[in-house]
This record gives C-alpha cells, structure tokens and sequence, in this order.
C-alpha cells in the first residue's frame, strides 16, 4: 500500500514528514495555508503554511509550559491574553486555572478557529463556552495597540514563526505596547522558535524586548514533533527577576489554581528545572 507523505517546509535543508493516512482538510484562507491530517503515531496534525503547529499527542507538551509557567511565576494572574493560538488549547490551559477572571483570546484567522472547533475538538475540549473566555477574530496587533494602560496581567503570545501572518508580533512596537497593557508585576511570553535551528529568533526577540522589560529570559520545553532539540519559550517582565521562586511556593500556586492531576508534562519540578538552560541557548540571551 502506498502512502501520501507530508513535509514540513520550515527549514531549507532538512525536514520532516507525517504520513497523512487521512487528509481531513487542506485550504488556503485569507492569511495562510491550513492543512489538517491524521497520522498513525501522532493523531491529528495541525500545519499553517506548511509548518507543524500542534499534534494530538504531544500538544500537552507546549500548551502546559506556555501557561502554567508564567501564570504560577506571577501567582495572582486574573486577567490574561492570548495572541494566536487558534486551536483553543493555550485558552484551555488558562481557564484551568481557577484564579483567572478572564481570558481574552485574539486570533487574526477566523478559518483555524473555525476547523479546530470542528476537527481538533480533543486539544481546545470545552474552553470555547467557559463564561470568562471572550474570543475575537482579529489583529492581536492592533487589540495589543488599542488596550487600556495594564489591564492585563499576563500576556501569552502563539503564534507562528516571525514570517508571514506571525511577523508582526515580534517586533518593537508590538513588545512597546506589551509592556504599556502590562500590570507593574505582569509577564508576556512567547515562542521563540528552536534554537539549535533558530538561534536568531531567540536572540532577536530578546534583544527586542530588553527595549521595553527590566525582565527578559527564556525557557525549555522538549516537544517531539517540534525538530532540532529544545524549544525555546521567551520571558519578559517589568520586575527584576520574578522567576526567583522556590519549588514549594510554585507548589502551592499550582495547589491553590487547582492543576492537581491536570498536567502530563508541567510539574512543579520541571517548572524550575526548565530555566536551567544550556550554555549553546543561554548566549542568546542578552
């Protein structure tokens, strides 16, 4: 029997692909190519422009570090944004959080919302009608340029790689009025790509962001179908070093946001253990 393969187009001279056993839905919408398909191994695999998002099995890895872990730093996040992340599972990861008053979900591609809902229903479950969740089908840029002055505790930003639709969120203005919309303890934080690959995007943004943020770090989470070794999840914050936590105060924030039995890869151990990073990613760091 033959098989349909897919390859990811992220990098010029190396790739991978997933054997699509089923393709369930392949268009072009206003802003880019979205590609769903079912693969043995992996369950449903979710690609924009050619490039793997989220999987089913191992979404849980990127989701829970790019939440949980600056929600627990800050410990009292109420008010929280989100930047892309079309599938629902960033805004599902949030609302677990029993402390969260509300969410505010800006995704500029009405189509990858609308598949998600339809295909992905696994990774988003029910995030979509929790009453502190407000969806807009939008320009996180302009949202982000139009906020009230620190109306939001934590912003999280999913998006893409810092080309096509994704470009604009990684650039001056966009981190200047971050910091603007930001509470005096607020964090944002963002994917910074795959730096074994992509040790300029992580630079980059960094260098960008210490403009605007006494605060700026990064750390690691280890996502299978994300290739080239660690992925690289920027931080930024107002206040000098608020990661400077022990595991028992992370503890007992996980404890009282209730994420007990929630998590697969998040812990509070991992938690710390995700800062230390080695030195080939820690040079890129301003």
């Amino acid at each position: 029997m033959s098989f349909k393969w897919v390859d990811e187009t992220l990098y010029p001279a190396w790739k991978q692909s997933f054997r699509a056993d089923r393709e369930i839905v392949h268009k072009k919408s206003l802003f880019q190519d979205i590609r769903i398909i079912e693969n043995e191994e992996y369950g449903k695999v979710l690609f924009l422009d050619g490039v793997t998002q989220i999987t089913e099995k191992d979404e849980f890895v990127y989701q829970e570090m790019l939440v949980h872990v600056p929600l627990l730093i800050h410990g009292n996040a109420k008010r929280v944004l989100i930047i892309g992340a079309g599938d629902g599972g960033v805004l599902r990861r949030v609302l677990q959080h029993q402390t969260v008053e509300k969410a505010v979900m800006v995704e500029i591609d009405g189509d990858v919302i609308a598949l998600s809902k339809e295909f992905l229903p696994e990774i988003s479950k029910d995030c979509w009608n929790d009453p502190r969740a407000e969806v807009i089908i939008g320009d996180g840029i302009q949202y982000v340029a139009d906020a009230p002055k620190e109306s939001f505790d934590v912003i999280i930003v999913d998006s893409t790689d810092p080309i096509g639709v994704g470009e604009v969120l990684f650039t001056d203005d966009f981190y200047r009025n971050a910091a603007r919309i930001l509470t005096g303890d607020g964090l944002i934080v963002n994917q910074c790509g795959v730096p074994f690959m992509q040790a300029e995007e992580l630079r980059e943004t960094s260098l960008r962001r210490k403009k605007f943020f006494s605060y700026v770090s990064a750390y690691v989470a280890a996502v299978p179908t994300y290739v080239g070794g660690f992925m690289t999840l920027g931080i930024a914050g107002k206040k000098e070093n608020p990661t400077n936590q022990t595991v028992d105060i992370i503890k007992q924030r996980a404890k009282v946001a209730k994420l007990e039995g929630l998590t697969r890869y998040w812990s509070p151990d991992v938690h710390m253990a995700s800062f230390c990073l080695p030195p080939y990613i820690k040079e890129n760091l301003p």
